[in-house]
């Protein structure tokens, strides 16, 4: 290089020898798309904490609040700093069928003005904190299944196992361009991703470690349902992110989402108090905000494919086929799903992900020369075999991932807390702290 130089004319010689001003690169990240998915992150960060932590405090007994909300803190803390460092290079980069590579392992090579091309018009850090903020919240879902009973220290570990074995291969599989997005299967802000996965290791949780202490004999009532109806409103907003920030820019199909979301929180609010109310006499207020978040989960992967009375419909049938499942299924089989996390979660992304395949509306998802998805209702049966697909793929190694996960925890510190650990409560037990009388 410096030969080269010599040789130039000697003006140009010079011009190379000073200070050449930086040319900014192109780029095409658009302020009005990072503004948005800006707020939508901060949205469903706080769906975790504090929107979850009190949804879910409100619902167990005193001695076991704090104990519940560490849970949720925990995820949050653990989950994001394994996302930073390889979580989000595993989900989102390569090209593999189950898992992706160590290409973005902690963020190493994205630069502020970098953009991903599942995002393009947004930096891809802001991409990968949104991500981030999903994968928190579904392993902090898993603990409402089994509060009250389980370690601390075996949660802790959960997260981690869990995260890699379970949900970034289901991330990368169905977002990351892996194998069941090459079969077809489409879900828009985490159906099978967050709530399948979410409510059906709640399940296999809840049974391999048993049932509370007096489940079915004892008054198991909730410490203070106050705290559950605002963990409820910020989840309801903060679901507005989670949907609506879905759709990766500030637009019509955002709304749209967000539209159809809050009309099927609000139906499935009505159907399950109605429910209730015919069956028990008064509807209770658990009833009301439990039908919400039924709705809110099953709208969640059909929310950027539908109209807004598609919202109604699946939000209405949320929260009639969830109550069942929370109720005389749950009773039935004599599972104890401490926050019903299966009988919500798990059979409203079920719901969800087949619903798409029903009411998918081609307009709704179109974008310039791309073909939007459609469902039964256009006249395209396959996306209901692909929806069906995801559905049982997913389930499957969620069961075997999550049985996996928590036999070798089992095996290393132990799952449950002990008899009189229990009966003390989690909070002095594992944290040495309660809340007063």
């Amino acid at each position: 290089m410096i030969t080269n130089r010599v040789r130039l004319p000697g003006v140009c010689a010079l011009a190379l020898l000073l200070p050449v001003p930086a040319i900014a690169a192109e780029t095409k990240i658009d302020a009005a798309d990072t503004g948005f998915m800006i707020i939508a992150t901060a949205l469903v960060l706080m769906m975790t904490l504090p929107g979850l932590a009190l949804f879910y405090a409100g619902m167990v007994r005193r001695k076991n609040v704090l104990g519940t909300m560490a849970q949720s803190a925990a995820a949050l803390a653990i989950v994001s700093v394994l996302w930073f460092a390889v979580g989000y290079s595993l989900a989102f980069s390569g090209d593999g069928a189950v898992l992706g590579d160590f290409s973005r392992s902690f963020l190493l090579g994205i630069r502020p003005d970098s953009t991903t091309a599942l995002a393009p018009t947004i930096p891809e850090l802001l991409f990968v904190l949104y991500q981030m903020t999903f994968a928190v919240i579904t392993c902090a879902l898993v603990g409402g299944a089994v509060a009250d009973r389980m370690k601390f220290s075996a949660f802790c570990l959960f997260c981690v196992g869990w995260l890699f074995v379970v949900y970034i291969p289901s991330a990368h599989m169905v977002w990351g361009g892996g194998w069941l997005a090459s079969m077809g299967v489409v879900d828009f802000a985490g159906g099978a991703v967050v709530h399948i996965n979410a409510g059906v290791a709640g399940l296999v949780a809840a049974v391999m470690i048993g049932a509370r202490r007096g489940f079915g004999r004892e008054n198991l009532s909730p410490f203070d349902l106050s705290l559950a109806v605002v963990g409820t409103g910020l989840l309801w907003v903060g679901w507005f992110g989670f949907n609506g920030g879905s759709a990766l820019s500030a637009g019509g199909r955002a709304v749209s989402a967000i539209v159809a979301t809050h009309l099927a929180a609000c139906a499935g609010a009505i159907v399950w108090s109605a429910l209730e109310w015919v069956e028990r006499g008064k509807p209770s207020v658990l009833g009301i905000i439990s039908g919400a978040i039924a709705g809110l989960g099953t709208i969640t992967p059909a929310s950027g494919f539908v109209l807004p009375w598609h919202g109604v419909l699946i939000g209405a049938v949320a929260g009639g086929v969830c109550y069942y499942f929370c109720t005389f299924i749950k009773m039935r089989f004599k599972y104890d799903d401490s926050l019903d996390v299966f009988g919500v979660h798990g059979v409203g992304g079920v719901l969800g992900m087949l619903m798409v395949g029903v009411f998918a509306t081609a307009s709704i998802s179109a974008s310039g020369d791309t073909a939007g998805i459609s469902g039964l209702l256009e006249g395209n049966t396959g996306q209901l075999g692909a929806q069906a697909l995801g559905v049982l793929v997913t389930t499957l190694w969620c069961v075997a991932g999550t049985w996996l996960v928590l036999k070798v925890i089992d095996l290393v510190c132990g799952l449950r807390v002990s008899t009189d650990e229990e009966i003390e409560g989690v909070d002095l037990a594992m944290h040495g702290e309660a809340i007063q009388q």
